[in-house]
């Protein structure tokens, strides 16, 4: 079976005879993607509000979307009937945008059977990329010992190998996450263990500052497998325990993003780009904590001083935003508001549309 690595190779040098322009995703034609997770406060929303309604499914997803001049949506798919499929490809089609899927994992073989409905619906739909995680949750918080988090990582593995026959036979790309779960080289790893052209990942710019990751090494070194991307700037604070971790609005962190977007590009040309702007309190990272290492005992020295030696670098000017405080009203409407900055940012400062 052709590895990822070599899949690439021969893909970047057959699209190098090509004229520049038939390629086909570049972010001059593409505009930044949504993730459902962007609109967790509106998602399913039970809020009464004439101004922010939630949305009911897909479709309402798509409708806004494209109000808002986004390129396309990264959404949840798990049940979808084939009715509703061709009518999510319909409208996605006559707005002009793309879709991506994001589904579980089978855990055993008796789920590959709700695992392989689920890749044909978003396939119908139109998602030629699938993003799934393999880890709901924060590995810090999950785990109480590293046997624990070995137990993990070997289910993991056990349910990769369910998928990937299946998204071979359809031919769709599946995307894993790295969702606070693994660090760069372990799913690194996990990819040359695979060694299938239909699973990648889906780089999260963000995630593994959690994990004491520097961002940059993270893509890096993902680069080679990368068939999406979730697109976040990142506010950073200290606290008694550790540090802050924030989303905030793109360009007011201190991410790299023009730097990652182009080392996304450069390995895959047709990568999508999908803003994962989630407006919640800031999460807190204990790393001054014993427990918080019971799970990370490779992670060196030099490793946390850096990402130390950021946070105080880096602080944020102010407090990171809160929105505990507000009201459902109040959460919904900045929530829309840190989504149109990125968006506005995406195309003025990173090119995009």
């Amino acid at each position: 079976m052709m590895n990822r690595r070599d899949f690439i190779v021969r893909t970047s040098q057959a699209a190098a005879v090509l004229p520049f322009m038939t390629l086909p995703h570049t972010h001059a034609a593409i505009k930044m993607g949504i993730v459902v997770h962007s609109y967790a406060h509106r998602w399913n929303s039970k809020v009464e509000s004439k101004k922010y309604p939630g949305f009911r499914d897909a479709i309402d997803l798509l409708e806004h979307c494209h109000e808002i001049g986004a390129g396309g949506i990264q959404v949840v798919v798990r049940n979808w009937s084939e009715d509703f499929s061709k009518k999510v490809r319909d409208r996605r089609e006559k707005l002009g945008l793309y879709l991506e899927g994001s589904i579980s994992l089978p855990k055993k073989a008796e789920d590959v059977g709700t695992f392989e409905k689920d890749i044909l619906a978003a396939k119908e739909a139109g998602a030629k990329v699938i993003r799934t995680v393999c880890l709901s949750g924060r590995r810090y918080e999950n785990f109480e010992s590293l046997e624990a988090f070995n137990e993990f990582a070997r289910n993991s593995m056990l349910s990769l190998q369910l998928a990937e026959p299946v998204v071979r036979k359809h031919k769709v790309r599946l995307a894993i996450e790295n969702h606070k779960d693994w660090r760069a080289a372990e799913l690194f790893d996990i990819m040359k263990k695979v060694q299938s052209e239909w699973v990648g990942v889906t780089i999260d710019f963000g995630n593994n500052v959690a994990l004491i990751e520097d961002p940059m090494t993270v893509v890096r070194t993902l680069a080679p497998y990368v068939f999406s991307t979730h697109v976040k700037d990142m506010g950073v604070k200290e606290y008694p325990d550790g540090f802050l971790l924030s989303e905030v609005p793109l360009g007011e962190g201190f991410l790299d993003l023009k730097a990652m977007f182009e080392i996304c590009r450069k390995s895959n040309p047709e990568v999508t780009f999908n803003l994962e702007m989630i407006t919640r309190d800031p999460l807190k990272i204990p790393c001054l904590t014993a427990d918080f290492w019971e799970t990370l005992p490779s992670v060196s020295a030099k490793e946390v001083a850096h990402t130390l030696n950021v946070v105080r670098k880096q602080s944020f000017d102010t407090n990171l935003p809160t929105v505990s405080q507000l009201n459902d009203e109040q959460r919904l409407a900045v929530e829309e508001e840190n989504i149109i900055a990125s968006l506005k940012y995406s195309e003025s400062g990173l090119g995009m549309g």
